[in-house]
């Protein structure tokens, strides 16, 4: 796969860089990194509380933030809404749909020192089910199918992702190689740098990083596409260091908490796309994926017996 500048197939096109469909929670915590401090100051009420800030004006919301109607204003543009009204509306949305898919048991997602542990079950059950609901929901498909197009026409792919990000790329490459697509996972920079270096213009490079900032996965997935090969990232910021550097990007929609149960969130949402993402390419041609499948299997049962 080449690179392009248009179409949806393209590498840096704005087709296969958007994000699908994002409710306004998603909007949200995906600008945060780019947001002003004043605008974080509405952001976090807006996070902690949609039903409440919809029920505001702009005045009201800008003195409940200590900040002005115009920081108001522009926040609910930044995140691509044409002013408050419309904002306003995206929140009520978002708060109704929350409601309705937050069990009566899970208050809030914060864990807090006064659960019990039948509570914070529900609370990490809710969490990890939030994440794959609003990142299937978000997944451009348009990214999605230029990715397994580069991935079936690949002789080979790299695959890089430290610490939780190195648990998903190793998932990624078991997938893949069972079905005969010869894939490599590296957590090691210097090893990635070295694998990296290597790629072809046919090869790809897909790198994973839940806040796209991490220093080693971007520098590999740069020196990826200094090589030519086709890049891909898995982030849930489309606007980070690590998008940047791809030719397709595919977003999660992990949240964080309070306790950092977003880093298994963000795993979670990380292994929903490379489920997609293999699914997708397992599908491309059926009878192969299934004789690869039972080839594999039959070779792990076989070698058990003996053992």
């Amino acid at each position: 796969m080449t690179r392009k500048t248009n179409g949806a197939s393209s590498g840096r096109s704005k087709g296969a860089r958007a994000a699908g469909a994002p409710d306004v929670l998603v909007r949200i915590r995906v600008a945060w990194p780019n947001l002003a401090p004043s605008e974080r100051r509405v952001a976090e009420v807006a996070l902690a509380d949609p039903t409440r800030s919809a029920a505001q004006t702009v005045t009201e919301l800008a003195r409940s933030t200590g900040t002005s109607q115009a920081t108001v204003v522009r926040f609910a543009q930044r995140l691509g809404y044409s002013g408050y009204p419309e904002l306003r509306l995206a929140l009520a949305s978002a708060a109704g749909a929350e409601q309705a898919n937050r069990p009566e048991t899970v208050p809030g997602t914060d864990i807090s020192a006064k659960d019990d542990i039948a509570t914070v079950i529900a609370k990490v059950g809710h969490l990890e089910a939030t994440a794959v609901r609003e990142t299937v929901g978000q997944l451009n498909p348009d990214a999605l199918s230029a990715a397994v197009d580069a991935v079936v026409a690949a002789p080979r792919i790299d695959v890089y992702g430290v610490g939780a990000s190195a648990v998903v790329a190793l998932d990624l490459q078991m997938k893949l190689h069972r079905i005969g697509r010869f894939t490599q996972a590296w957590s090691d920079y210097h090893l990635a740098l070295v694998s990296a270096a290597l790629l072809k213009r046919r090869d790809v490079a897909i790198a994973i990083s839940h806040s796209g900032t991490t220093r080693e996965t971007v520098g590999a997935l740069q020196e990826a596409a200094a090589r030519k090969a086709t890049t891909v990232a898995i982030t849930n910021f489309p606007d980070s260091p690590l998008a940047e550097a791809a030719d397709i990007v595919l977003t999660t929609a992990a949240r964080e908490t309070a306790l950092r149960s977003g880093a298994v969130a963000s795993r979670i949402a990380a292994l929903t796309v490379v489920d997609c993402l293999f699914e997708a390419v397992a599908q491309r041609n059926l009878p192969a994926t299934r004789r690869a499948l039972q080839r594999t299997l039959d070779a792990v049962s076989e070698r058990a017996r003996h053992d």
